[in-house]
């Protein structure tokens, strides 16, 4: 969110979580990622894209309040990639997402893929165990209109606190396309 806010735009990261565990804080080490795969599965897709709605309208009425425009995107990775591609295909919402690992079933959705309700940008390393070519190249089946990016770089190249996973080069490239993606679609 800061990065998003140091480009100009107003960021507000939900606290997903708050409504299984309140207050949780996680670590990227082996026991905050199961405990964050815990979570997810407790809260749901459609929890997460309630609280998604949610916040956006409390964004939108905010900035409407101030005089200023009142566009919402969304950005997620991992499972806020999936998270992002549904609030795009269901919400409305212009949204970039990252190694959304939890894609696919989605994309076999004629109702979410023909017709979807926003544009939506792909991310994907192309070393990432958990998202095989084949599932990149059913992003682009499904959803042949929105953009698919791959780079040489495994799941997580984002996480810049995490020297394993951060992919410098492919994240600098991933978000200045991002950045343009809401710069047109955000306006």
């Amino acid at each position: 969110a800061d990065g998003y806010a140091a480009a100009g735009y107003v960021a507000l990261a939900p606290a997903f979580f708050d409504p299984v565990e309140p207050g949780v804080e996680l670590g990227y080490d082996q026991a905050g990622t199961a405990r964050g795969r815990e979570l997810v599965a407790q809260l749901g897709l459609d929890a997460a894209l309630q609280i998604v709605a949610a916040a956006a309208a409390w964004l939108q009425a905010r900035l409407a309040g101030r005089g200023e425009p009142t566009a919402v995107g969304t950005v997620g990775y991992c499972w806020g990639g999936t998270v992002a591609m549904l609030s795009a295909l269901r919400l409305g919402l212009p949204s970039v997402s990252y190694y959304g690992a939890r894609d696919l079933p989605f994309l076999e959705d004629p109702a979410l893929t023909t017709a979807p309700r926003a544009p939506v940008m792909f991310h994907f390393g192309e070393h990432d165990a958990s998202i095989p070519p084949s599932a990149v190249e059913a992003h682009r089946r499904a959803l042949p209109a929105m953009a698919v990016h791959t780079y040489p770089a495994g799941h997580a190249f984002n996480r810049d606190v995490d020297p394993d996973a951060y992919g410098k080069g492919s994240a600098t490239l991933a978000r200045a396309r991002s950045l343009a993606f809401f710069a047109g679609h955000l306006r």
